[in-house]
């Protein structure tokens, strides 16, 4: 499996190749290949800024000559008029890396931007926000990236790093103890210690994924007020010595993590917050999101 960093280099080959091509022909015929200058990346818009690191990779692997001095750091609350960073260089060069750096540091600033606003709602709370898969293809680690940048947590990166037991898979496996029980058995064959989260419907699903012995229940498109009752009921559980000790993912109901998710705005993230649950998983974090006005000018 690709490492990080060679699956953001993979993104920006593709970037380049789907933008630059063979080169920019415009700027390849205007501007003299010495030519040297500097631009500036000016902030339009408030909000949390994100993508600093990935913009010098752009400009690193374009042209390793390019020199970025960064003046403020991903995570770093913005207004109009800021500089973020100065890059000097050869002005082909700057020209011809300018969208795709605009393009990354945009959609990371957007999500980072959007991400804080929800955090900040649960203000008080030890509740965190947690992304989804629901991410632009190709861009998922970037968009997982600003989500963290802006003060929330990932969920599982993709199918290969948690197990996400959903409606689908227990209607196929016959029921929540036959799927989690196929889970465990796995992960034992395969040399796998993956955390096992189950997805409910309601209170007899919760009663199965607690007996079945999951690590994470996710409470699906569940009320406020359903989500309380939840909680208690999941809190109230209690497995024997024996149970724990017999089963790694067995763990009585104060142990057990809780994920409200499905259909939770701004407006009512807080309310899921103050039931108690752990975590409140959204997917407007990434794919909803507006992206942060910035500019890239000769300075």
């Amino acid at each position: 499996m690709k490492t990080r960093d060679q699956l953001i280099d993979d993104l920006l080959t593709l970037a380049f190749a789907e933008d630059v091509g063979d080169g920019d022909a415009t700027t390849l015929s205007t501007i003299p290949a010495e030519e040297t200058g500097r631009q500036q990346l000016i902030v339009k818009e408030e909000g949390i800024i994100a993508g600093v690191e990935i913009a010098r990779k752009v400009f690193a692997k374009f042209d390793p000559e390019l020199k970025m001095t960064v003046f403020i750091n991903d995570g770093t609350h913005v207004k109009p008029g800021d500089v973020a960073f100065v890059v000097e260089g050869r002005v082909r060069s700057l020209l011809q890396t300018e969208r795709i750096m605009l393009n990354i540091m945009q959609r990371m600033s957007g999500v980072a931007t959007m991400t804080n606003k929800y955090q900040s709602r649960l203000a008080g709370l030890h509740t965190k926000v947690l992304d989804t898969r629901k991410t632009t293809p190709g861009m998922r680690l970037l968009e997982k990236e600003g989500v963290r940048i802006g003060g929330g947590s990932n969920h599982r990166i993709g199918l290969f790093d948690m197990i996400l037991i959903k409606d689908n898979h227990v209607d196929f496996a016959g029921g929540i103890p036959q799927a989690v029980k196929a889970a465990k058995e796995w992960c034992k064959a395969n040399g796998k210690d993956l955390q096992i989260e189950q997805e409910v419907r309601n209170t007899e699903e919760i009663q199965a994924a607690l007996e079945a012995g999951v690590d994470r229940i996710m409470l699906d498109n569940f009320t406020p007020e359903r989500t309380l009752e939840a909680v208690k009921q999941i809190r109230a559980y209690t497995a024997s010595p024996e149970e724990l000790a017999a089963d790694t993912h067995k763990h009585s109901g104060k142990d057990v993590e809780i994920e409200s998710s499905g259909g939770i705005t701004l407006d009512t993230l807080r309310a899921y917050g103050e039931c108690g649950v752990d975590f409140i998983s959204v997917g407007a974090l990434t794919h909803s999101v507006k992206g942060l006005d910035m500019s890239f000018k000769a300075c």
